[in-house]
Order: C-alpha cells, then structure tokens, then sequence
C-alpha cells in the first residue's frame, strides 16, 4: 500500500518523519488499549472467576455466564461464600467431561446416605468441574438449546432428582453435546440464584419457627406457672363435675389390672356415660393428669397407699393410668405375680422403664386388728387403738404415701363399740365410735410424726368416699343401679362425716405436713358411678335368686370417679414440684 501511494501521481509524496509519527501514535494507541484490556479482564476475572458473580453489582445477573469462564475451563475449587455458602452440606453439584450432571436435593431432605466420592464439598465450598467446549458452542448455546434446558433444570430441582445429559462417544455430535452442556451449565447459574433464594426462605422459615416454638414454649410455661399459682390459694375441692368427652383417662376394658368388683363394663353394665366427666374446681383449673410426666416425677420412687378397699379401687386406678402411657406393657407388672388384689397384704406394681413403683398396703383402720385369748378357749377380735398396723415399718421410707380409713368404722362392731376397742392389755366394755377413731388417727399421727422424714416423703389423707344406698344399706336392700347421672343441685348432698372433723382436727397438730384429699363433696354428686348390680360376673346362689339386694353403692367403677381423686394427686405433686423449683430458682 505505501508502494502505491508513493507512486500516484495526484498524492504528493509523503515525508518519513510524518508516516514515524503516525505509526507511533498507533503503536501507543494499541499499546494503552491492551493494558487497559488486560486490566479490565484481570479485573473481570477476580469479580466472576466461576461464572457466578458474587458482587453486589452482580446480583440478580447471574442469568449470563461469563465468557472468561469457558476459556479458563478447568479453573476448581472456587470459594463463593455469598451464593454457594448458603447451601448445606449436602447439596452437591458435579459437572464432569464425560457426562454432565447437576444434581440437587430437594431443601427439606436431610436423609442423605450415599454420596459420589468423586465429589468434593466443603461447607463453604464447591467444586466444579464443567466440560469442555468450543467458542462456536458457546455462542450457539444462547440461541438454541437454552429456554430448554433452563425448563429441564429448574423442573429437576423442584422435584429434587438428578438431571444428567450424558456426551455421546462420536466426534460428530461433539459440538451438539457440548451446546447441551454449556446450556445445562449456564442455566445452572440461575437455579443456584433461585436455590439460594428458596435457601434463604427456608432459613428464614426456620428461624420463624423456632422463633414461634420458643414464644409457644415461653407462653406454654407462663400459663404453666399462672395454672400453678391459682392453685395455691385455690380450693381444689369446691368445684362440680363437667362433662368432659375427652375423658377417661383410659378406655374402659383397656386395663387387665382392674379387679372385677371394680369392673363394670367387663361385668356387663349397659351405659358408660359416667366415665366422661371431670372435677373442675370453682375458682381454679387442675392439670390434666399427663400419666408420662407423673411417671417421671416418680422415677426411681415408691408411691404407697395404705388404707381399706376405697384406698385399692384409688391404686388400681392410678396403675391403670399410668400403665395407659407406658409404650411397652410388658415393663408393668405386679412385683409377685398375683393378678387378683382382694386378699389381706400388700401388692406392688413396678414400673421397669421409670424404676418406680406403685404399691398397696391393706389396713381398713390404719391401727392393729388384734385377737385376744378368751376365758372359754376361744379367741376374741379386738382393734388396738394404740398401735399401728403390722407392716407400717415397710413402706415408713415410702416417697409419698397415701392413707385412708373410715367405712369400716361404720360397721356394725365398731359402731355398737362393745367388747372391742383395746389399749394395752385393757378391752373397753364400751367405746363410742367416735372416741375411738379419734384415738385411733392420733396414733397414726403420732407414728407418722415419729416415723416419717418429711424431707423426703409426701403425706396425703384421702377422706371419706359417700355412699349412695337408697332404701336400705349395703345389706339389706339399698341399691342404685338405677342412676345414671350425678345430682346436680347440691340440695341433695350430705352433710359432712364428723369422723372427718376429727381427722381435720388431729391433722392439724401434727409436725409433718399433710396434704387433706377432702374428696367427700366431689363424690357426693356421683350418685351414678357406683358399680351397683354389675360388680361381678359370677355371682353366688343366692346373690342370683335377688340380684336387687346385694349392690355395691360404695366402690367406684373403673374408669371412674378415683381417676379424678388421683387427678388432684398429680395437681398437688405438680404444685410442690413447681414451688421447689421456684425456690431454688431465687437462690
């Protein structure tokens, strides 16, 4: 060219010093324009090494793939803390020569269990390795294969399955294959963006729920301890029944451990509406009784009764509760292996998995039947009002124990009070009733004062349970099976035992505190609950040819009215826990 411009007769000639200059100027033109590109893709190579921008300028952008990238193909184990940080461990990306394969589990699955060893992940870290591909494919990717791919990938991470397009061996497809993974490549980008995005949501949800957990938690124990407060000053014992359909605490015919007086449903008794009430006192609530949480407030405990027939019906409902909220039944047993609990002495149900247990102990009148040698060669029956029974040296170190007397002082013997009552080696010609039992509970105190460590042991007395014979008593007419509703109007309760004023009166001198279950009210609405005709499914002879005279309008069916006497328990136990950890908490 500089040939023909020499000799071209319409161009002056051109002087060497003018074409120096301009070759110059274009030698230092291209030489501050490839710096300036060098900087600029030194730069651009620094903000988006992995074709994922992880500036904030790039955000939201990472729909287009940098070009650098697919000229620097195998550049690995790139740190992208901002986009890639988010995931967990578990989330694994392999792009691979051979084959291409984006795989993404699904945000919520944490049951991961076979990993590719070909896979290396970090916990702020993943490596890639793309495959590679030409610059005509590159291009040709936009155009082509894209909207698909980008379909065909964020459809696989919405399902959490894998997505892999395998390169076929022929050289004629390589192009093609390449354009594909490219595709699957680039639109990777995005479903790490919109991952990331939904990752976020999700920790953000997380982070919400257990927010809300904790609120729960926090307003569950707020109205927990306001529940246990109200309680304090409550009077737990003036109160009604209210229907309750969640209740019983455990379905009738579900218990093997019910005795069959106390059996009702088993022994053919048509109704069951009285198993669906619940004692609710007037000025508080009380806890449902949750049979887990009582089992570990009694774990590696004893929890003793002590007391007559009223007392076993009470503990075969508490075994029974407890039983329903154990998993595995085989772990509750009777300690020797006796399945009838009717018989003079004592049983105990041990409960394996809570190393606890739940025993009775049968003594009708808390102090010593006794027999007395008599002038004709005979024996005499006598009841010593000043010793306690026989076995109170077995169940002294209990961990709450639970006393009650009181029917069998309505007996004929102890109420005439003639030639039976003794202290010491005197026998009383006569003895009123009233007199007697005072001496009696004193005793009792006395021992329980001189006997048992109230660091340790929780006392409680369980009143006296009413009856409901009507026209007669137990044995000589009164019957109820006609009842099948409680009274309502407590016009037609009793008035209260004085024998239990008594027992209030002695209970209040005595050193060791004892918590007064004063369950006579509450029972005297249940007229309904008794099992009346249906206390067995065999009966005697007799008992068949007048099945009216002999009821049992004393006892309680199971389930039934002793569930909700060992509902006030678990509220009192709930209560001293409460306040000791309150206290402890102070200090």
């Amino acid at each position: 060219m500089v040939d023909q411009l020499t000799l071209t007769p319409k161009h002056s000639p051109i002087k060497t010093g003018s074409l120096l200059a301009m070759q110059t100027r274009r030698v230092m033109a291209f030489t501050y324009g490839f710096m300036l590109t060098f900087v600029v893709c030194t730069v651009f190579i620094l903000i988006y090494p992995s074709g994922v921008p992880s500036s904030a300028w790039f955000k939201g952008k990472s729909q287009f793939p940098s070009i650098l990238f697919h000229f620097l193909p195998n550049s690995s184990n790139v740190q992208n803390p901002t986009v890639l940080g988010s995931f967990p461990a578990q989330k694994r990306f392999r792009l691979k020569n051979n084959a291409s394969s984006f795989t993404v589990n699904n945000p919520s699955s944490h049951d991961i269990k076979h990993q590719p060893s070909n896979i290396t992940t970090l916990s702020n870290q993943t490596h890639f390795t793309p495959p590679s591909m030409s610059n005509d494919a590159i291009s040709q990717n936009k155009s082509q294969s894209g909207v698909k791919s980008e379909e065909l990938i964020q459809g696989s991470f919405k399902n959490g399955v894998t997505v892999s397009v395998n390169k076929t061996q022929n050289l004629s497809t390589d192009v093609t294959e390449g354009t594909k993974n490219s595709s699957a490549h680039s639109q990777s980008v995005k479903v790490i963006s919109k991952a990331n995005v939904n990752e976020e949501s999700r920790n953000s949800s997380i982070l919400s729920g257990n927010s809300m957990r904790k609120n729960i938690a926090e307003k569950t124990d707020k109205e927990e301890n306001e529940l246990y407060e109200s309680m304090l000053s409550c009077n737990l014992f003036d109160g009604k029944w209210v229907r309750d359909d969640s209740y019983p605490l455990y379905g009738g015919g579900s218990c093997p451990h019910i005795d069959e007086p106390f059996n009702c449903l088993l022994n053919g008794r048509p109704d069951n509406g009285y198993e669906n009430y619940r004692w609710q006192p007037n000025h508080c609530n009380i806890p449902r009784l949750n049979g887990t949480r009582m089992l570990e407030l009694l774990k590696g405990k004893r929890l003793v009764f002590v007391g007559d027939s009223l007392n076993r019906n009470m503990w075969e409902s508490l075994v029974c509760i407890l039983r329903n909220s154990v998993n595995d039944k085989s772990g509750v047993f009777e300690a020797s292996g006796r399945h009838e609990f009717r018989t003079d002495g004592s049983y105990s149900f041990i409960f394996k998995d809570y190393n606890c247990s739940v025993e009775f102990f049968r003594s009708p009148f808390l102090v010593r039947e006794w027999e007395m040698p008599d002038p004709n060669g005979t024996k005499k029956e006598t009841l010593r009002l000043d010793l306690v029974e026989r076995s109170s040296d077995r169940y002294k170190d209990a961990d709450i124990l639970i006393f009650n007397t009181g029917h069998w002082w309505t007996h004929e013997k102890t109420s005439r009070g003639q030639g039976y009552y003794q202290e010491g080696s005197h026998i009383y010609g006569e003895l009123d009733v009233m007199e007697a039992f005072r001496r009696a509970i004193t005793t009792w105190s006395r021992w329980v004062d001189a006997n048992v460590n109230p660091m340790k042991t929780q006392v409680f007395f369980r009143g006296y349970s009413s009856s409901h014979f009507g026209g007669g008593e137990w044995n000589n007419g009164g019957r109820c099976d006609k009842e099948t509703e409680p009274f309502k109007n407590e016009k037609y309760l009793l008035d209260y035992p004085p024998k239990m004023l008594v027992l209030e009166s002695v209970i209040k001198w005595m050193k060791t505190p004892v918590f007064y279950l004063n369950i006579t009210r509450m029972t005297d609405y249940r007229k309904d609950a008794h099992p009346s005709i249906y206390r067995a499914q065999h009966l005697s002879e007799e008992e068949r040819r007048s099945p009216l005279r002999f009821q049992d309008c004393s006892h309680w069916c199971l389930p039934g009215v002793p569930d909700a006497w060992n509902e006030l328990v678990y509220a009192k136990l709930s209560i001293n826990q409460y306040h000791f950890q309150k206290q402890k908490r102070q200090h």
